[in-house]
């Protein structure tokens, strides 16, 4: 399979291409692969693909989802905050640090827009789309709207959290969307992600590779 692709029309979302998930940035959130999916990222962008929107944490340094806020409490517990049920997290993406910056090896030449994500300090966002509160909107919808895309490519930091969640809120916005599996890093357990594909394949999100969105191999 292989796609033709309309430049007005089609987008690469790119979620949270962070050095704090990558080695680069041991003490804050590494995310097994991530760094393996630049190059990936990389050469879709060197692609037809021709235009791109990046996603950002840039999270307060006392952000409600660090556990480093909830005394006794460790990285990967859970805790109930107002919204539901939220994952604590080691400190990472902090605002105007250098593991929150873009990654230095992105080709940004077709970025047309940053979004920077998780600002608001007691609510967590894993979504380019709503904050996990499920009601506080990031306005991506309404921009995607306005210049024209109807459809979706994802690609990113990380399967089964942000990557997913913008998936699920991107269809649920309305856009045709696919998920590059092999330009995606994955944290957890392979059941808990067979279980996120399957819900995200049961709302009519399909998952594709870099090579079928290149165009090599078709």
């Amino acid at each position: 399979m292989s796609f033709t692709l309309h430049p007005e029309e089609d987008l690469l979302l790119v979620v949270d291409p962070q050095p704090t998930f990558m080695a680069l940035c041991p003490d804050e959130l590494p995310v097994p692969g991530a760094e393996a999916v630049m190059p990936v990222i990389n050469r879709i962008l060197a692609g037809p693909i021709a235009r791109a929107v990046v996603t950002q944490d840039w999270h307060h340094p006392r952000h409600l989802s660090f556990a480093s806020q909830h005394p006794g409490r460790r990285p990967l517990e859970t805790v109930d905050l107002p919204y539901g049920t939220q994952v604590l997290w080691p400190d990472h993406g902090v605002r105007a640090t250098p593991g929150a910056a873009i990654h230095a090896d992105l080709d940004q030449a077709k970025v047309v827009m940053i979004l920077r994500k998780g600002f608001r300090q007691a609510i967590d966002s894993y979504s380019g789309f709503r904050e996990n509160d499920r009601q506080t909107g990031t306005g991506l919808a309404e921009w995607l709207r306005a210049v024209g895309v109807r459809r979706l490519f994802i690609a990113g930091i990380t399967r089964p959290f942000c990557v997913d969640w913008t998936a699920e809120d991107a269809a649920a916005a309305g856009f045709e969307t696919w998920v590059v599996e092999d330009a995606c890093s994955r944290l957890g357990p392979d059941d808990a992600l067979d279980a996120s594909r399957n819900r995200l394949e049961a709302q009519g999100i399909r998952f594709t590779t870099a090579d079928q969105l290149h165009g090599e191999n078709a």
